[in-house]
């Protein structure tokens, strides 16, 4: 019985030692790449994406959907954006005159991933209309790549607006 009494109090106390951290960092080189990344993309700059993003049969997107969809496709999405929308904005998400916010944690598994939180606004050039829209997307890396990215957000006022734009086409 003492034998057993002492294996559980010695597994315990190793137990309780071993790590089981989560590094969160808000200005390293990967959230520091996300704002440069937000940057091409409000400048409609597909090739600065590309400088991130891993190659197409590589990078894993989840573009509010459980789908999974080609770079491709958002490159299209991003370029049908620009011409259906103006004034294009990355806005902190508590409507604070503040910037985004963009966390990077490493998990104890290793996986690295940016997690960021904004309202997205624009105005409708066809409608006129302004939206604002409430987004996280997360990205995965690895190799200093973007291998996976996850968009979440509910797209009906984008999408109304860019089915109204494309009847106008």
């Amino acid at each position: 019985m003492k034998k057993i009494l002492l294996l559980f109090t010695i597994m315990t106390i190793l137990g309780c030692n071993q790590p089981n951290v989560t590094i969160v960092e808000f200005e390293d080189e990967k959230s520091n790449a996300i704002r440069g990344h937000y940057q091409h993309y409000l400048n409609n700059d597909i090739d600065g994406l590309n400088e991130l993003w891993a190659d197409e049969d590589k990078i894993i997107l989840w573009l509010g959907s459980v789908e999974q969809s080609p770079l491709s496709e958002l490159s299209g999405l991003i370029n049908t954006q620009h011409m259906a929308f103006e004034n294009i904005q990355l806005l902190n998400i508590q409507g604070l005159d503040a910037p985004i916010y963009v966390e990077t944690k490493t998990y104890e598994s290793g996986e690295t991933w940016t997690n960021t939180w904004f309202r997205w606004s624009a105005t409708g050039k066809t409608s006129g209309n302004l939206i604002e829209i409430p987004v996280h997307i997360s990205f995965r890396w690895d190799n200093g790549e973007i291998v996976e990215e996850v968009h979440l957000f509910d797209p009906t006022l984008m999408q109304s607006e860019l089915e109204l734009f494309a009847s106008t086409q």
